[in-house]
């Protein structure tokens, strides 16, 4: 009894099955057992584990062990016949390096990706004309949440795409939150010449700092965690409005900060309070506007020569 768990017990049979063979049955059956003990385990996490970051956390981390674990068992079992597949695998594996170099790079780039902070899960990126929350990191391909295309802004448009990891050796990679979570953003408002220049400025100034000055503390701790990792300078946090006058109105802009997941929103938010504040100013406040209207045509006179 006590050798039926003697792996070498097997590995030594006399039944005409070669050694490599029997043992290759052998790792048939244990990665099978994983697969089934993968499947129960996630399982069993989705039923327990509510929070979705938690249990995605999870999830991948007992696919990685399991399958260290599953690598660790090959080497041990194989280790007495790798000298003799040693010239086998030289020759082979320039072929196989060839074949499978689109895998090796996106193998590469996964580690890049995961040791060198390119991105996380739950960052919004940005990877040549696709744009998106990343949902999964895979050793081969990262999935992401599509965002605008044929949807205007950053809202969902419910488009999942799936890129290879080489990528990151190939574009530039655009994150917008990662170290730094947050976005500068500007609206601007045309006012019409006669307007209160100074009443126009601080209702929009005001109104920033009652819809975003919340972010104020929490971003300049930001962007100093972030000058600590790179030579950076100090940067403007507060709502700032300036105006540039044009030939038609005077063009007020608000510049603020606002976390890269609430801009529209935070849009909204400010257009709405404006439009409130200009109905309550009696006028002194004014939105400009180019419009054209044909009242009259003059008289014509066509001559039609034969």
């Amino acid at each position: 009894m006590g050798d039926f768990f003697n792996l070498n017990a097997y590995f030594s049979l006399g039944t005409g099955i070669a050694p490599v063979v029997s043992k290759f049955l052998i790792i048939v059956v244990i990665f099978v057992s994983m697969i089934w003990l993968l499947s129960k385990l996630k399982s069993q996490i989705n039923r327990t584990v509510l929070e979705s970051a938690t249990r995605y956390k999870m999830r991948k981390a007992v696919t990685f062990i399991l399958y260290m674990i599953f690598i660790i068992i090959v080497i041990a079992t194989f280790k007495q016949d790798m000298s003799g597949f040693a010239v086998a695998i030289g020759v082979i594996g320039g072929g196989i390096a060839f074949a499978l170099q689109e895998v090796i790079i996106s193998i590469a780039g996964w580690l890049a990706i995961t040791f060198s902070s390119f991105y996380r899960v739950g960052d919004r990126i940005k990877i040549g004309s696709i744009y998106g929350d990343v949902i999964d990191i895979g050793i081969l391909r990262t999935t992401l949440m599509e965002c605008g295309s044929w949807v205007n802004s950053d809202l969902y448009n419910g488009r999942i795409v799936r890129v290879t990891n080489s990528f990151i050796f190939k574009d530039p990679v655009y994150n917008y939150s990662g170290e730094f979570p947050f976005l500068w953003d500007e609206i601007t408002v045309p006012i019409r010449y006669g307007s209160s220049v100074e009443l126009t400025r601080q209702t929009l100034q005001s109104i920033a700092v009652e819809i975003v000055g919340d972010f104020t503390e929490s971003v300049t701790q930001s962007w100093a965690d972030l000058a600590k990792l790179y030579a950076i300078e100090d940067a403007k946090v507060e709502p700032m409005v300036t105006l540039a006058a044009t030939d038609n109105w005077i063009e007020f802009t608000l510049r603020y900060v606002v976390d890269f997941k609430k801009r529209r929103s935070t849009r909204d938010r400010i257009f709405t309070r404006f439009l409130e504040e200009m109905e309550k100013s009696g006028g002194k406040i004014q939105m400009g506007s180019s419009t054209s209207e044909i009242v009259a045509l003059p008289k014509m006179q066509i001559e039609i020569n034969p």
